[in-house]
Formats: C-alpha cells, structure tokens, sequence
C-alpha cells in the first residue's frame, strides 16, 4: 500500500511522512479496531462498556477513564505504566467536548445540546 516507505527503517513515517499524510489516520484507526474496540480484560469489555455508556444517558464517566488508559497505556485502569503520566482530565475535557461538537447532552452538570433520541427525529 505504501511500497516506497520503510517503516523499520523510519518508523515516524507513520506520523510525519509527506507525501501520506493520512497515513497516521489509517494506522489509528487500525488500532483502534485491532486493540480497542476487541479489549476484553478483567471486568472491563470494551464493546459492552460502550453500549451501557449510550444506554444509560452518557453518565457513566468511568468508561472514558477506561478507554483513555485503553488508548493511552494498554488497560482500562491508568495508570497501568509505572513512571508515566496519565492525562485523564484532558482526555476527558476533549472527549465531553466532541460529544458537545455532535449536539450530544453531557450529562455533568454544565453544556445542553440534543439528547441521544432526540437525533432520530
């Protein structure tokens, strides 16, 4: 897909090649399907977890804190890595911001926007 870069060779081609500058979009979300969305570990599954979160109104925000650690440092209780720092806050603040971008209510006492069934109709 990509025979004129050498990763081994420059694995920050990833994040900084020129001329594929989707290339970091494309190995994201590679591993957002290849280890995130399969996560399944201790009592957190990923895809259950995702699914009690919609369900229940967007409340739940220890699902965010579990796939940040996901995402950030390979489990769902940060911090997992010893000496490394975990931005939870940010990671947070980011998230309820996305969710405020796509008119979605956050259920933590500040911003309103349209509630999950109120995108249907």
């Amino acid at each position: 897909m990509y025979p004129d870069v050498d990763f081994c060779r420059d694995p920050q081609a990833v994040c900084s090649h020129e001329k594929y500058p989707d290339l970091k979009w494309i190995a994201g979300m590679f591993r957002w399907i290849t280890e995130v969305q399969t996560y399944d570990q201790g009592d957190f599954n990923y895809m259950n977890r995702l699914i009690r979160f919609v369900d229940g109104g967007l409340q739940d925000w220890t699902f965010v804190h579990g796939m940040s650690g996901i995402v950030t440092q390979g489990c769902h209780e940060p911090p997992c890595i010893e000496g490394v720092e975990f931005d939870g806050a940010d990671r947070m603040a980011t998230f309820k911001k996305t969710l405020r971008l796509l008119g979605l209510s956050v259920n933590d006492g500040s911003a309103t926007g349209r509630r999950l069934g109120e995108l249907n109709g």
